[in-house]
């Protein structure tokens, strides 16, 4: 019987290629678009962590989500100074989320108020995708825009306090395999969580209208 954390992996894996193979990101890692969409980028997810953020502490206790609740992964600050840095000191009045982004964020804000399994779910996704698959986008980026080497513009990527990623990776599939669920709940996680990459996908598309690169 495979792992929870194996399950989770593998059920979602058609889902994170789709992901990552969007147009939209092969235009902007390969160096195709200006730094103006990495930067909208960039905004979209101030949304989605600022509703994975905003609910966190609440969250903390709780059996199902509060093992998950590690103030090192916290993205938020680490994005109001990207942002700061591509957009100048007033970024929040610019701000602005397009409807998928809205869309994402909206359930991930419903999901930390009334359903723990799929908080997991969210944050499965983007902490371990920032982790694995952030670094070869920070990497692209510093080398694209010529952005200091792990610094602003890309400190989203950085995470200062995890000196072991793959270690720490290790630890977050153990709470994965740990988690307090029985195994109808551990399918409705997983079905979340190719939900997740969906409405992630969705935001790649409505950035790749944004962004058509020039026939």
């Amino acid at each position: 019987m495979d792992s929870f954390s194996t399950l989770i992996r593998t059920a979602s894996h058609e889902q994170h290629v789709e992901a990552e193979t969007s147009t939209f990101m092969s235009d902007l890692l390969g160096g195709r678009l200006g730094v103006d969409a990495y930067a909208r980028y960039t905004e979209q997810l101030w949304f989605v962590y600022e509703a994975l953020e905003a609910g966190a502490e609440r969250l903390a206790s709780d059996p199902v989500a509060g093992p998950f609740i590690r103030p090192e992964l916290f993205r938020l600050p680490a994005l109001e100074r990207d942002l700061a840095h591509l957009r100048g000191p007033r970024w929040r009045a610019g701000l602005s989320a397009l409807p998928a982004t809205r869309a994402y964020a909206d359930r991930v804000r419903e999901c930390a108020g009334r359903w723990p399994g799929g908080y997991v779910a969210h944050h499965y996704t983007r902490y371990l995708g920032d982790l694995s698959g952030g670094q070869i986008i920070r990497d692209k980026a510093e080398k694209t825009w010529g952005f200091a080497r792990k610094g602003d513009g890309v400190r989203f990527y950085v995470f200062e306090e995890i000196s072991n990623p793959a270690a720490f990776k290790r630890s977050y599939r153990e709470l994965l395999d740990a988690v307090h669920a029985d195994d109808l709940e551990k399918q409705r996680i997983v079905a979340e969580c190719k939900r997740a990459f969906a409405l992630n996908t969705a935001v790649f598309g409505a950035l790749g209208e944004e962004f058509p690169l020039s026939a």
